[in-house]
C-alpha cells in the first residue's frame, strides 16, 4: 500500500493538452477523478515568471507536468520556480514529469571550449528541490547518470510497435526498420526485434552540424516498406534525405517513426514535400497548427502511457514493466 497520499497533478505551459490527457487517464484507471492543480502561471512585463498554486500541497505527492521543448528556456525555468513553490508550501516529494527533455542534445563536449548544457540543466532540477525526474525517449542514455536523483526513461518504442502492428496488418512481411545513423542503431533494433522485422541502416557523413554530406544505405531495401526510427526530428532535413536515398534504393514505401516531433523551420514543409508516405510522432510536444494540419503527420497519445508511470511511482510497484508489450497492450486498449 502507498505510504504517500493521493498523487497531485500540476501543469505548466508548455504542454496542456497532454496534461489534461494524463489526468483523464489516471481518473480512468483509478476509477477516482483526478484534476490538475489550480495554478497560476504567468509573466511580468519584463518577462519574468510567476507562479501561484492556489490548492493545499502539503504532504503531497506532486507531479509536475512540463516539456522543456520551444521555448525551452521559459518552459525550464517555469518548471523549476514551480518546484521551488511547491517545496516552500511543504509539498511531500516533487517528481518532474518532463515527456520532453530538453538541452539533451547537448549531452558532451564536441569540441574545446564547449559547454555539457544537459549536466548543467540536471544540477538545476536537483537543486530546485525535484527528487525523481519522469522522460521518455532521452537522446542520450547516459543524462540519467547527470542525476543525483532516480530517474525513470520511458520509451515509445512498444507505442510505435503496437501502432505498426496495427497500420501494416496486412503487409508485415515487407516491413523493414531503418536507422537513421549509426547512433541510432540499438534504438532501431529493439523496435526491429518488437516486430520480427530486419534492420537497415543508413550511414551518413556530415561536414558541419546540420548539413549532411554523404548518405548510403546499408542492407538491402528493394520492394520493402521502410520505417525510419529516430528519437528527434528537428529541421526534418537529415530525415528527408535519408527517406530520399532509401526510396532511390528501391524501397516500395518510406515512413518515420520519431519520438520527439520538434519540427521547427522549414520542417513541416518539407516533410509535406519529402518522398516519406507518413510521419508518426508522439504528442510529447505540442503540436502547433501546421503539424496538425499536415496531411502526412500523425500523432500518438502518451497520455495512457505517462498516467501509468505515474500511478506505478505512486504505489512503488515497476516502471519497467511498462516496457512489455503485455502490458502496455491493455492500457492502450481501444486506441490500437
Amino acid at each position: 500500500m502507498p505510504t504517500i497520499n493521493e498523487p497531485k497533478l500540476i501543469s505548466g505551459n508548455s504542454n496542456m493538452p497532454l496534461a489534461k490527457g494524463i489526468a483523464r487517464r489516471m481518473s480512468m484507471h483509478r476509477g477516482v477523478n483526478t484534476q490538475l492543480v489550480d495554478t497560476r502561471v504567468e509573466r511580468f512585463n519584463d518577462g519574468e515568471i510567476f507562479v501561484e498554486v492556489f490548492d493545499n500541497v502539503r504532504d503531497e505527492d506532486m507531479f509536475i507536468i512540463q516539456s522543456t521543448s520551444n521555448p525551452a528556456n521559459d518552459n525550464l525555468m517555469e518548471l523549476l520556480i514551480m518546484s521551488d513553490a511547491l517545496r516552500r508550501s511543504s509539498a511531500r516529494r516533487i517528481t518532474a514529469v518532463i515527456p520532453y527533455f530538453g538541452y539533451a542534445r547537448q549531452d558532451r563536449r564536441t569540441k574545446a571550449r564547449t559547454p555539457i548544457s544537459a549536466k548543467l540543466v540536471a544540477n538545476m532540477i536537483v537543486e530546485a528541490g525535484i527528487e525523481r525526474v519522469l522522460t521518455m525517449d532521452l537522446h542520450a542514455a547516459q543524462i540519467q547518470g547527470f542525476f543525483d536523483i532516480p530517474v525513470d526513461n520511458l520509451y515509445a518504442s512498444p507505442i510505435f510497435a503496437l501502432d505498426i502492428k496495427k497500420q501494416f496488418a496486412k503487409q508485415m512481411a515487407d516491413v523493414m526498420i531503418v536507422s537513421p545513423d549509426v547512433g541510432g542503431v540499438a534504438r532501431a533494433r529493439e523496435l526491429a526485434k518488437r516486430i520480427n522485422a530486419p534492420l537497415a541502416i543508413v550511414d551518413k557523413r556530415r561536414e558541419k552540424p546540420g548539413e549532411v554530406a554523404e548518405m548510403t544505405v546499408i542492407g538491402n531495401v528493394e520492394g520493402k516498406r521502410c520505417i525510419i526510427v529516430d528519437d528527434i526530428c528537428d529541421t526534418a532535413g537529415t530525415l528527408c534525405k535519408a527517406a530520399e536515398v532509401i526510396k532511390d534504393s528501391g524501397a516500395k514505401e518510406v515512413h518515420a517513426y520519431i519520438s520527439h516531433g520538434v519540427l521547427s523551420g522549414p520542417a513541416v514543409e518539407r516533410i509535406t514535400k519529402s518522398v516519406m508516405k507518413s510521419l508518426v510522432i508522439t504528442d510529447s510536444i505540442e503540436a502547433n497548427a501546421a503539424v496538425q494540419a499536415a496531411p502526412n503527420i500523425r500523432i500518438l497519445p502518451t497520455a495512457p502511457l505517462f498516467a501509468q508511470a505515474i500511478l506505478n511511482i505512486w504505489n512503488g510497484t515497476s516502471v519497467s514493466s511498462l516496457f512489455d508489450t503485455d502490458m502496455l497492450e491493455p492500457i492502450y486498449e481501444g486506441i490500437f
